[in-house]
């Protein structure tokens, strides 16, 4: 029974690792996003005070300090409505519905972005080399991206901190619209 358990731990810590992709950006992976190394560099741009004062305590860990929520934890992991996810930070929309998968891994999973709306950086951190997924509006961290997605779409999966993104349904987007 201690032997399942173990390895239970060890998926879920190693579920986001997957293979990864060239990106656009290059960077040493170690920089953390705060407001202090971002400002100026996105059309969203606020001080670290006002970013706290605005999320909440795992928000602000996650968008801006780059952490990752536990998996299997998230609101939008087994979620799966038609509409659209936003940054939950400025509000820029990144991922439509139509783009969810259900990847097992235990945060919620995109095959892609909506274009433009994110940009990439080489993550060595933890010595791990990743993709790292940022919202183009602000700077805040969205999670990573793996070439180990759905092989019939694109064949990448956008493995995405639930508290990063915020749902947005699409009777609501219809009702803004009219």
């Amino acid at each position: 029974m201690k032997k399942i358990i173990i390895l239970f731990i060890l998926m879920g810590l190693t579920s986001c690792q997957g293979q990864n992709r060239k990106s656009d950006t290059k960077t040493s992976g170690t920089e953390k996003a705060s407001a202090d190394k971002t400002s100026g560099k996105f059309k969203v741009n606020k001080t670290e005070a006002e970013w706290r004062a605005e999320l909440t305590p795992e928000q602000f860990e996650v968008l801006r300090n780059k952490a990752t929520e536990r998996p299997y934890t998230g609101k939008y992991d087994k979620f799966f409505e038609d509409g659209v996810y936003v940054c939950a930070a400025c509000g820029n929309p990144l991922f439509k519905s139509d783009t969810k998968f259900d990847s097992h891994c235990g945060w919620p999973s995109f095959d892609q972005a909506i274009k433009g709306s994110v940009i990439y950086e080489h993550d060595t951190s933890y010595g791990m080399d990743r993709t790292e997924v940022m919202c183009a509006n602000c700077g805040s961290h969205l999670g990573h991206v793996f070439d180990d997605g759905p092989k019939e779409t694109t064949g990448n999966r956008y493995c995405t901190n639930s508290v990063s993104i915020k749902f947005i349904p699409a009777e609501e987007l219809k009702n803004k619209s009219n």
